[in-house]
């Protein structure tokens, strides 16, 4: 760990993997819950929470050592934090950096908490739903998810 001109201790970079920055603050346990990282994974982890930020007030910050993210986490990332940007690192420079952007439509991503849902029975059918402003419709039930997105997230 390296220490900033103040004394304070800063996380330490990454020789290769993935950044990602400018999450909501206090939403950077659920990013990781969302992507499948738990504490017996073997990826090396710094997270990094309810830090100022002169673009989106506090924030938070995750490292993730020698994984990139598939598109399917983004999309995932991009649901509960949709001001987030993704950092590509390959020998501790930023190879590739990029927002996440939700999708219009999203298969097998979200379970619909509608039980009698097709997606819910067992016939394999991957869920399916259309991102909407006011939330996500799901195309085989018509139900909607207005609110507790994380808690649908498969």
């Amino acid at each position: 760990m390296r220490r900033d001109a103040r004394g304070g201790l800063l996380i330490s970079p990454i020789r290769n993997g993935t950044v990602i920055d400018h999450i909501a603050g206090g939403e950077a346990l659920n990013v990781l819950k969302i992507i499948g990282i738990t504490g017996a994974t073997p990826e090396s982890i710094s997270v990094a929470t309810n830090v100022k930020s002169s673009k989106i007030g506090i924030k938070d910050i995750v490292k993730i050592e020698n994984r990139e993210l598939r598109k399917e986490e983004v999309d995932r990332i991009a649901l509960i934090a949709p001001h987030a940007t993704i950092s590509i690192i390959r020998n501790f420079e930023v190879y590739e950096k990029k927002g996440v952007e939700i999708p219009a439509f999203l298969i097998g991503v979200v379970r619909c908490p509608n039980p009698g849902c097709i997606s819910n029975t067992n016939e394999p059918v991957p869920s399916k739903f259309e991102v909407l402003p006011k939330g996500l419709h799901c195309l085989y039930c018509e139900w909607m998810i207005t609110k507790d997105i994380t808690n649908h997230i498969l």
